[in-house]
């Protein structure tokens, strides 16, 4: 199996799900998973994405067995690095009459493409056309002057022969049977007068010499399939299986997930936070608080189910049950709340002394706090978290007393009588030798039963006056955190303000 992007920028959610599909099926079948740069449009080529493809697929959890600069038994697996070897295989399919020269300029082909929008027509440059004089190109030029042109310096590129009145019998696995009538193929360009092979030649060279036996790639490329099996049927190799996966759809269900989409409705669509070039930024599933674990469960669905109402999958489940026969042919489309319900869920599975060290790096207010209570904050606030990032707001107060109280919650919880039962609620603190959790409950709810008082105007007031406002975990958690004197000084502040 092989993952084999372009490095033209950074890896998007789709590409990462094709990477997660190709690594799950090479695992349970005992294969390997080739990572292959293809870089031979050297334009779009954009410094440092590569990397960003390595390190993607490393944080995900699904690097590769072979690929630049690992196991490369197949190396170089830069296409760029590998071009000395195309070269060859054009000649190959010119001296078996399988493609040839073609000379004609960007303008003459333009004039052609006008010439047939201005009567209705679709230009397509082929079995149609190809030989009858207008196209330049070594079908209809003598050997000698084919000869004559390349040696002195004129452009070309080498285009394959699709061949006339066929019908081409596909078979994938997600699609199942396709068949192809080969009139309507055109002549695609295989290899470019600088040296460079087209994706197309490259592709099924490289998947050859590498021993690809399965492609699994992105729906954008069926229309090539047609092309890619003639390639293999023109030298005579066997072509591996193919399977192409479903679009991930727009969360409206409508059209291709962009980029844009994220932008617009607030959710990422790369796995790593991305600088372009020209130095803008983008968000990436990892800075903005997702677990990797949580990543890929979620990309799995996108296209793929188990058949079962099962959706929670760690990476080793996922190899056992993955199945491309359950891999749907109709666009999976992106839901960003059900991603956020998967982390929610993942967070759960993280060890509080790991959340706790990730919180107290990424909140300057922390910086002097020991890291074993925060871990214990966090072991009260993380079913409620769905990032790290919301511990702070679900938490503050665990850190720093409150320094006004929420006026909604103060008019709901202050009534007459309030400032006796907090002033009581102090006695009782006090008065709570061993400071435990139970002994606070005991104390505190024995006495407002004993006395038939409604545990709501000991409750709430109680609350606010340790948060600030009607939230937390439950109160006798954060008095036995804070501690006895920060108790008694919060809930004494609290009736200071309403005597």
């Amino acid at each position: 199996m092989r993952f084999a992007p372009s490095p033209t920028g950074p890896l998007h959610i789709g590409g990462v799900r094709t990477a997660l599909f190709n690594y799950l099926f090479a695992k349970k079948h005992g294969g390997d998973f080739v990572l292959r740069i293809e870089d031979t449009d050297q334009n779009r080529y954009v410094e440092g994405a590569e990397d960003y493809i390595v390190r993607a697929l490393n944080w995900c959890a699904i690097p590769f067995n072979e690929g630049p600069g690992k196991n490369e038994k197949f190396g170089p697996y830069r296409q760029s690095e590998r071009k000395h070897l195309y070269r060859q295989y054009a000649d190959q399919l010119i001296a078996n009459g399988k493609a040839y020269y073609a000379f004609d300029t960007s303008e003459q082909l333009d004039a052609h493409r006008k010439g047939h929008e201005a009567e209705g027509k679709t230009f397509i440059y082929n079995w149609h056309n190809r030989e009858k004089g207008r196209l330049v190109n070594s079908l209809v030029l003598t050997e000698a002057e084919t000869q004559a042109r390349i040696e002195s310096g004129d452009d070309f590129v080498i285009r394959f022969k699709s061949p006339q009145d066929e019908t081409l019998h596909l078979k994938d696995i997600i699609r199942g049977d396709i068949s192809i009538d080969t009139n309507v193929l055109d002549d695609k360009i295989l290899f470019k007068s600088d040296g460079m092979p087209t994706y197309h030649l490259a592709n099924i060279v490289d998947d050859h010499l590498m021993a690809i036996t399965h492609v699994i790639r992105g729906e954008e490329w069926l229309p090539s399939l047609a092309l890619h099996q003639l390639l293999y049927n023109a030298f005579g190799w066997d072509a591996p299986e193919f399977a192409h996966l479903p679009l991930i759809l727009k969360p409206t269900g409508k059209g291709k997930l962009s980029k844009r989409d994220g932008d617009k409705l607030g959710f990422p669509v790369f796995p790593l936070e991305y600088t372009a070039p020209d130095g803008t930024v983008s968000r990436g599933y990892k800075e903005d608080g997702y677990f990797s674990e949580a990543v890929i469960n979620f990309l799995a669905f996108l296209g793929w189910n188990p058949g079962t109402e099962q959706e929670i999958f760690d990476l080793d489940q996922l190899v056992s049950d993955f199945d491309l026969a359950r891999v749907n042919k109709a666009g999976a489309r992106f839901d960003p709340d059900k991603t956020k319900w998967f982390n929610h869920h993942y967070m759960q599975q993280q060890l509080d002394l790991d959340l706790a060290e990730q919180f107290k790096t990424s909140q300057s207010e922390l910086a002097e706090i020991d890291v074993n209570y925060i871990a214990l904050v966090v072991g009260l606030i993380k079913e409620r978290a769905t990032f790290v990032g919301d511990f702070w707001d679900l938490s503050h107060f665990f850190f720093t007393s409150p320094t006004s109280y929420d006026e909604k919650a103060s008019k709901k919880a202050l009534k007459e009588g309030t400032f006796g039962v907090l002033n009581k609620v102090i006695e009782l603190v006090n008065k709570t030798d061993d400071f435990t959790v139970e002994n606070l409950q005991t104390n505190i709810k024995g006495w407002i039963t004993d006395n038939e008082i409604g545990f709501g105007k000991v409750m709430m007031p109680l609350r606010l006056a340790l948060v600030g406002a009607l939230q937390g975990p439950d109160v006798f958690d954060i008095m036995y955190l804070i501690g006895k004197a920060e108790t008694v000084k919060r809930i004494n502040a609290l009736a200071g303000s309403i005597n």
